[in-house]
């Protein structure tokens, strides 16, 4: 029995991006709310990056200019490691049946994060697409953005280009350097057709792993918080070191092993992993 409906399907595949409502349970997002609270009240008591993942880069990744008293957590890296919350949703939520229905029946966790922009954060996300970041034998990996937060056109909703799932890969790599964003003219040549993604808080955003994505700085007083999470098709496998390893990384979240591998045709220049908190940190570099 499929959640989603054949229009819905239809149209992830046409268009790369669907937001669904409702992925979550009241209860879910407000422990989701509850635990993330928690995680920006710690902050205001650091006044670097801090915290350790499972390959020793910080934790949690704060914006410049945080402090106490304007406290900007951007970024919580595998944040299902120290939350049974997040864990839980992460496998258990309805997300988890959308992304069985379009890339299924057998599905594995890759990574999860929290991205945060706080009121008057100037967190922003240059376009790029999440493939060049994370190769594998086939391109189905889907991430699903859950909205922890309302999203509005205001607080740095993400944007994306329709379609563009199905084009080129392009490259990361500018001046020698992985840049970890697209080309500028690249953006300019989408401008016209870039769709930003709204939506009340529970619903979630399914991204194909090649479209063109970004995101704009929370220029509102309100917060804009996703539960970021990527899966993948079961019969698929790494082609490059991943940028964001955990404890439950290739975990089997539905479905049965195959002893099998599935190969889909792309070429394109691996990845180099940040030495970094985050991604932030790669695009930034990538200004100069």
């Amino acid at each position: 029995m499929t959640t989603l409906t054949q229009e819905q399907i239809d149209q992830f595949w046409r268009d790369g991006v669907l937001t669904v409502e409702d992925a979550v349970s009241a209860q879910e997002l407000n422990a989701l709310r509850g635990v993330f609270a928690n995680w920006v009240e710690d902050s205001r008591g650091h006044e670097d990056d801090y915290g350790e993942t499972l390959d020793g880069r910080a934790r949690f990744d704060l914006e410049p200019g945080h402090s106490a008293e304007s406290p900007a957590l951007r970024r919580v890296q595998s944040p299902e490691e120290i939350s049974d919350v997040y864990a839980d949703v992460m496998r258990n939520a309805r997300t988890v049946d959308f992304v069985v229905d379009l890339i299924g029946p057998a599905i594995k966790f890759h990574h999860g994060k929290v991205n945060s922009k706080l009121p008057g954060a100037a967190t922003k996300v240059k376009f790029h697409q999440d493939f060049p970041f994370q190769p594998m034998t086939n391109d189905d990996l889907i991430t699903a953005l859950l909205f922890v937060d309302d999203v509005t056109l205001e607080n740095g909703p993400l944007e994306v280009v329709p379609g563009s799932h199905k084009g080129p890969l392009y490259t990361h790599w500018h001046g020698g350097k992985f840049t970890g964003t697209v080309a500028d003219e690249v953006v300019e040549a989408h401008q016209d057709k870039i769709v930003k993604c709204t939506g009340k808080a529970g619903s979630v955003c399914l991204m194909h792993s090649s479209l063109l994505h970004g995101s704009a700085p929370n220029l509102s007083d309100k917060p804009r918080t996703l539960y970021i999470a990527t899966y993948y098709a079961e019969d698929a496998i790494e082609l490059s070191e991943n940028h964001l390893p955990s404890t439950l990384t290739h975990e089997l979240i539905r479905g049965e092993p195959s002893g099998r591998v599935r190969c889909s045709a792309f070429d394109m220049l691996l990845p180099e992993k940040p030495d970094d908190t985050s991604f932030f940190a790669q695009q930034a570099a990538g200004e100069g």
